[in-house]
This record gives structure tokens, sequence and C-alpha cells, in this order.
């Protein structure tokens, strides 16, 4: 690799790879390359240096969970990505300060980037609900359901372990056991 590629900011690819490959240079690298675009975003809207620096640290922690993840997919460059989830953590920011006057001063490209944070945690109260309606469900439906789905077990092994004559009754009993799972998940608050 020449010493021009060791510069600077790096390519998106460099970004990507060094993440997955660990690589503390490729880090500090994108920490100081694209760090003073989003000091202009923050101090053009209502912010400061210490702001930008977090916002940028929060951009770049959500960067590299979704690569180590696989849940990356770059559909833009990467200077656009940054940007856009920076734009979105502080727009969030400024509502909770009740600073946000309804409008950005933006001028960098930038795309709709869904936060994380509000998709995990959604899907955390849809599974403390879940986990309620089926503790509420009753026997033999609650030990039924967590057979089936959790503990993988067939209809047959169900059918055998609770005595119904074959595995069709034990399969409509656990679409009765369903019907009522749902009920009570749909009836909370």
């Amino acid at each position: 690799m020449s010493k021009e590629l060791n510069s600077g900011i790096p390519t998106d690819s460099e970004v990507i790879l060094g993440i997955l490959n660990n690589s503390e240079s490729v880090l500090k690298r994108l920490y100081t390359g694209y760090f003073p675009m989003v000091l202009q975003l923050i101090i053009n809207n209502n912010g400061d240096g210490d702001d930008a620096k977090d916002i940028y640290q929060e951009a770049i922690i959500i960067l590299y969970n979704k690569v180590k993840t696989g849940d990356f997919e770059l559909s833009s460059k990467l200077k656009t990505y940054i940007y856009s989830v920076c734009r979105r953590l502080w727009l969030k920011r400024l509502s909770q300060m009740n600073r946000y006057g309804g409008d950005i001063r933006d001028f960098e490209e930038y795309l709709s980037v869904v936060d994380d944070t509000e998709k995990n945690n959604e899907r955390d109260v849809q599974f403390n609900k879940m986990g309620k309606a089926l503790r509420s469900l009753g026997e033999p439906c609650k030990t039924i359901i967590e057979d089936f789905y959790i503990n993988d077990r067939s209809m047959q092994e169900i059918c055998e372990s609770f005595g119904y004559t074959n595995a069709d009754n034990a399969k409509t009993q656990k679409y009765k056991c369903l019907q009522r799972l749902k009920k009570l998940f749909f009836q909370q608050k």
C-alpha cells in the first residue's frame, strides 16, 4: 500500500475492511477524516464542538456495530451515510432539548436514516408484551406454545407428552392456544 493511501480519509472499502479487521489506524483516520463535516453541521445548527464530538462518536459506533453484525449495506458514499446518521442523531438531540426550530441547515447530501435505537426499543416492547401474554396464557397452552415454538418439539412429541389421541388433535389444540395468545397480546395497553 502506498504512503498516500495510509494518510488522509480512508476509502469506503478501507473503512469496512478496517472495521472487520479491527484496524485502529483506519478508525483513527475515519475519526479525523469526516469530523470537520460533522462539526460544521452541528455548529451551523445550534450546537458546539462538544456536541459534535458526542454525535460523531455515536455515529461511528452505529457504523461499527452495523458492519460487525453484517447488518450494513452501503447504498451511498460512506461520507453521505455518516453525515446522514449524524444529522438524524442531532435532530433527535435538538428535539429532546427543545431547540429544534423545525428545520436544519444542510450543506451535504443526506439519506433518510431510521434510528436503530427506536427500532430496538419498539421490538423490546413487543417482546415484553408477548412474554406477559404467554405468562398469563395458562396451561396446557403455555407449555404447548413453548414446546413447539421455543423448544422445537414436533407435534408428534407434543401429542405424546400431553396424551392427545393423534398429532392432528395436538395441532388443533395448538391453533386454539395461539388464538388465545393473540387475543391476550392485543388486549394489552
